[in-house]
């Protein structure tokens, strides 16, 4: 499951960078966030 989830999150994160890149700034920083929260460990939020 933290596999699962770890890969969710890098996939979240490298999409959200993406959407910056393309200037959709609100869209990119909620995926970057979410991919963060998903990820094991929880970035900088720790859930």
């Amino acid at each position: 499951m933290g596999l699962i989830l770890l890969i969710l999150g890098i996939v979240l994160i490298v999409a959200g960078v993406g959407a910056l890149l393309r200037k959709q700034m609100l869209w990119g920083i909620v995926l970057i966030v979410i991919g963060l929260i998903v990820a094991p460990g929880g970035g900088f939020i720790g859930l």
